[in-house]
C-alpha cells in the first residue's frame, strides 16, 4: 500500500474542485492521527444581480403569458415562474416573444429570445429594449 502525502491530496483536492463547478471545498488534516480525515464546508450564496422590472412590467407579461398558453384565469403566473413549467414547448417560446412585441412596441433579436427562459427574464428585457429605444 502506497503512502500519500499531504501535499499530492491537496493538489488532487484543487485540481477537483477546479474541474467539477459547484464543489464544495475539502479541508484535509492528520492532526497527528493516522488516517485523514475531511470536513465539506458550505460554500457562500452567489449573488444574483437583476434589473428588477417595473411590478407593471411584470404584470403585464403575465398576463400575457396566460393568453398565449390559454391558461386558466386561477392559474398563477409570477416573475420567477418558467415557461417551460407552465407548459410551454419551443413555438410557445415564439408565440409569446410575438406578443410581447406586438403589446410593448419592440423588436427582439433571435439571440435575446433565446435567453428568456421566465416571465422575469421576458420584462427585464423588455425594459432594456425600451430604455435603449428611448436613448
Amino acid at each position: 500500500m502506497a503512502a500519500t502525502t499531504g501535499s499530492s491530496i491537496s493538489m488532487r483536492s484543487r485540481l477537483a474542485t477546479s474541474r467539477i463547478s459547484g464543489v464544495k471545498l475539502a479541508s484535509l488534516s492528520s492532526q497527528g492521527r493516522s488516517s485523514l480525515s475531511f470536513q465539506l464546508r458550505p460554500l457562500p450564496s452567489r449573488l444574483q444581480i437583476s434589473c428588477a422590472a417595473k411590478p407593471e412590467t411584470v404584470d403585464k407579461v403575465c398576463k400575457i403569458v396566460k393568453k398565449q398558453l390559454a391558461l386558466p384565469e386561477d392559474s398563477v403566473v409570477a416573475g420567477d415562474s418558467k415557461f417551460a413549467e407552465l407548459g410551454a414547448d419551443s413555438l410557445d417560446t415564439v408565440e409569446i416573444v410575438m406578443g410581447l412585441e406586438e403589446e410593448f412596441g419592440i423588436s427582439v433579436e433571435e439571440d435575446s429570445a433565446q435567453t428568456i427562459a421566465t416571465v422575469q427574464d421576458a420584462a427585464d428585457l423588455i425594459e432594456k429594449l425600451i430604455e435603449n429605444n428611448g436613448a
